[in-house]
């Protein structure tokens, strides 16, 4: 549920602005502040079943947004290159650190 959890706070910050108010406002909520479904929908006066049903198409939306456009995937091998070129860089391997210098340069 973390691993979901952390998942869909990095697509919320990448994709937010193509949301919908209503809709960034039950994310920010849920996954951000933690309220639960209830909460929500005493909040905005609506049934607990449409909070979770614009909260489950929300999500199914990022996933389409990421699947198209990428941003968290590069994101990810961002990070990893430069843990890898500071992990080079202490072992004085500057050779590697050419390489995923340049391949840092190829991601976009």
């Amino acid at each position: 549920m973390l691993e979901k959890t952390t998942r869909v706070n990095f697509l919320f910050d990448f994709y937010k602005d193509l949301l919908t108010a209503k809709q960034s406002n039950y994310m920010e909520l849920y996954y951000l502040e933690d309220y639960s479904l209830g909460e929500i929908s005493e909040a905005f006066e609506v049934s607990r079943q449409a909070v979770y049903d614009n909260i489950n198409r929300t999500e199914s939306m990022l996933e389409s947004y990421e699947s198209k456009l990428g941003l968290y995937d590069k994101f990810q091998k961002r990070v990893k290159m430069i843990e890898e070129i500071d992990q080079a860089l202490f072992n004085s391997n500057l050779n590697r650190v050419k390489e995923l210098l340049t391949a840092l340069k190829e991601i976009d």
